[in-house]
């Protein structure tokens, strides 16, 4: 059994991805540096107890991301009617009583007895979500030959709306619902679907919402998701209310300068009410106050160059469904850090999209590296990387 164990690790030095790992682990430790200063203005303790969190976190992610190197996607995914039941019941276990709300209201977390965090499903959805939508376009590809007919974009629309609308209706967490819409976008362009589908989306969306504001169609519930747009291109707009959370990231990052006020020295970071969300959503507003433009461009710099090989081993696959699982995992990535960057930048709406590798939320950074494990185990299965690997010039 010892000897079975360290054959597999001696093989996993080999062939997985260790400079994907390594990026991921260098960002995931300063991301726990800065929850450590985040939480540090309760008390020392709590400031600790966080910071324990996302090490755990870490430890379980680097075993996960391990694990899913060794696994056979393409066996996997033979599974798929499973894997299809198992991402509506588990969205679904929301409207159980093992679904509890968080502090916008949405009811997009899990808690299970004796399990000591929360799990929102979402993030485990997002990676098996991307691995059928690769299967259900390599099927296409393969199967029908057709990626550029009406029939086939729709058909591979309706599963990413079907599960988008899904997982809305059940949590009323816009944000990570618009997270499947935005993998969808990126593998299919990558994939060859047709220009004109694109197209004809984007201006049925417009046109949609266009109607719903004007006929003035959104419900009295839901006023809180448009006001969230309004005050974007008009910040004079309810600053005390909607738009607090961002006027207060935006001072924070303004004080800040080039080189901060200091680690663990941010007025507004050691303050209680001052900056809000401060461990989650506005981590990037606190490295602004205390580490000032240099410590924001290290986390852009880590994110890209994660991204970036992510996008070189979908370059190398061995075959297209292992491109566009890669694609997929790099398009979370994107979409979050675009988003949740913007979000402090006071550009983009307030929707509850962490950074990725930095944010607080242990159930969130194993699954990451879940993902990141799934694309080392894509590089390990690429000849043309392992080749790379080995080159002495390297």
């Amino acid at each position: 059994m010892l000897n079975r164990l360290k054959d597999t690790l001696a093989d996993f030095i080999q062939q997985a991805d260790l400079v994907l790992l390594g990026l991921c682990s260098t960002a995931t430790l300063y991301g726990i540096a800065l929850v450590f200063s985040a939480t540090r203005y309760m008390d020392s303790a709590t400031g600790l107890r966080r910071m324990i969190i996302q090490c755990v976190a870490l430890g379980l992610g680097v075993c996960v991301y391990i694990f899913f190197s060794m696994l056979d996607l393409e066996s996997i995914t033979r599974k798929w009617k499973w894997i299809l039941a198992f991402n509506v019941v588990f969205i679904l276990l929301l409207r159980t009583p093992f679904g509890v709300a968080g502090n916008t209201g949405n009811r997009a977390w899990l808690k299970f007895p004796f399990v000591p965090f929360q799990i929102g499903p979402a993030e485990v959805v997002k990676i098996t979500f991307v691995l059928l939508l690769a299967k259900q376009i390599e099927w296409l590809r393969e199967e029908k030959e057709d990626l550029k007919s009406f029939g086939s974009a729709l058909f591979v629309a309706a599963h990413t709306l079907g599960l988008c609308g899904l997982y809305f209706v059940v949590s009323h967490d816009m944000g990570n619902g618009l997270v499947f819409v935005f993998i969808f976008l990126c593998m299919a362009f990558v994939a060859g679907f047709a220009l004109r589908w694109f197209l004809l989306l984007f201006a049925g969306a417009g046109g949609a919402i266009a109607a719903v504001l004007l006929l003035d169609l959104v419900p009295k519930n839901m006023n809180y998701m448009l006001n969230r747009f309004i005050v974007l291109f008009d910040h004079s707009f309810d600053p005390l209310g909607v738009g607090w959370q961002q006027t207060q990231s935006l001072l924070a990052i303004g004080s800040g300068g080039l080189y901060g006020q200091g680690y663990l020295s941010g007025s507004m970071t050691q303050s209680r009410w001052s900056l809000p969300a401060k461990q989650t959503d506005l981590i990037f507003s606190v490295t602004g106050e205390e580490l000032g433009l240099f410590g924001c461009l290290a986390i852009m710099v880590l994110l890209l160059a994660i991204i970036f090989r992510i996008l070189l081993v979908a370059r190398k696959a061995r075959t297209p469904f292992y491109r566009y699982v890669c694609v997929g995992m790099a398009s979370i990535l994107i979409f979050q850090t675009i988003i949740n960057i913007g979000m402090c930048l006071f550009v983009m709406p307030t929707i509850g999209i962490t950074l990725p590798f930095f944010s607080y939320g242990g159930s969130s950074v194993v699954t990451l590296y879940m993902a990141m494990g799934v694309v080392s185990g894509i590089k390990k299965r690429s000849p043309d990387m392992r080749r790379v690997a080995r080159s002495p010039l390297r």
